[in-house]
């Protein structure tokens, strides 16, 4: 990154944090939270209707996989965006769903960065991605089903400071920019074996306020290995 854009970067990084000896986080730094207490209680709501769901359940599917995130070039960034990219690096990926009636559903996913990046070039920091969607899985054969999936979620950035804080629970070394987005889906299965498929799949990832970095778009392509598990596995 270049001397003059990576000065910029951290006169807006440090307006963000206060560094009295050390690193800690401003309140207008950390998002609100409010909005994802809402989706936690939501979930809190649904949770025993899912449940019961599963009794008729048509299938539940897990997977895991890997992947990597693209998303607008530091150079490209607009308005308050930063110009700094979430392009690049490995991001595992866990994804569960269940399909409850004529092929549709529920999902969940969880992305997260494999190794911390530094953010305009000091800064150690993780991105993570959680989305919990509505799904549809056609069955196209016995070998194929694609599946679209949309809904929402939020990404948890997270800086770590190089010392820990210790609260009434638990103790961390990061604090967290927590940002609502919505999440669009889509990958096709192929069953090679059994109840295992394989799933090249990409992500569509929609952030508010992502003032951060370059944009409020990114995309996640990957692979997932999977198991589906039918009535009467």
């Amino acid at each position: 990154m270049p001397a003059g854009i990576t000065a910029g970067v951290r006169s807006r990084f440090t307006k963000l944090f206060t560094f009295p000896g050390r690193p800690v986080a401003s309140k207008a730094y950390i998002a609100p939270e409010d909005h994802l207490r809402k989706l936690s209680f939501i979930a809190v709501l649904v949770l025993p209707f899912l449940i019961q769901g599963t009794v008729h359940a048509q299938q539940f599917d897990a997977a895991f996989g890997v992947g990597t995130l693209t998303a607008t070039s530091a150079s490209s960034a607009t308005g308050d965006h930063q110009q700094v990219s979430l392009t690049g690096g490995a991001y595992p990926v866990f994804s569960a769903d269940l399909l409850l009636k004529k092929r549709f559903g529920v999902s969940g996913e969880l992305a997260w960065r494999g190794s911390r990046n530094l953010y305009g070039g000091f800064q150690p920091y993780r991105p993570l991605f959680y989305d919990f969607n509505g799904i549809y899985a056609p069955k196209l054969s016995k070998y194929l089903t694609p599946e679209l999936s949309a809904g929402i979620g939020f990404e948890s950035l997270r800086f770590y400071q190089g010392f820990t804080t210790c609260g009434a629970i638990s103790c961390t070394d990061f604090v967290s920019s927590n940002h609502f987005m919505g999440h669009f889906g889509a990958g096709l299965r192929y069953y090679f074996h059994g109840h295992f498929f394989v799933r090249p799949e990409a992500d569509l990832y929609l952030i508010h306020n992502n003032q951060e970095f370059s944009s409020s778009r990114a995309a996640r392509f990957g692979v997932s290995l999977g198991y589906s598990f039918t009535p009467g596995f």
